[in-house]
């Protein structure tokens, strides 16, 4: 079996979520990244259900700055949305990225909107 990065991100993942429960009250910020775009969403482990999700690719984002901006203002975005939906406090979930570039960037993002994790 021939090892590629995403079946090494896959395990990473598997580790953290086995750790990492979102609830109603404390929902999961799932992250995932491709190539061009960073995508998150808040989850409701219990029940299965997103709460609240963004994205680099929502209507009326800014396209034009760099990656690491654009995920820090996905952060903010879901901040926002978070907040319209009563949400606080969260636990995050990188997804078996490293904490590091656009992942950090989205965490800040989402801390300097108002949520707490």
């Amino acid at each position: 079996m021939k090892f590629k990065k995403e079946n090494r991100r896959k395990k990473i993942h598997y580790r953290i979520r086995n750790k990492i429960k979102g609830t109603a009250m404390r929902p999961r910020i799932s992250v995932f990244r491709s190539n061009n775009e960073i995508y998150c969403q808040l989850v409701d482990d219990t029940k299965g259900h997103t709460l609240v999700a963004a994205s680099s690719r929502d209507a009326g984002f800014d396209k034009t700055s760099n990656k690491v901006d654009q995920a820090k203002e996905v952060g903010k975005m879901l901040a926002e949305k978070a907040k319209a939906a009563n949400i606080t406090s969260v636990v995050f979930d990188r997804g078996g990225y490293l904490y590091h570039g656009r992942v950090k960037a989205l965490a800040e993002g989402a801390r300097e909107g108002g949520l707490q994790f």
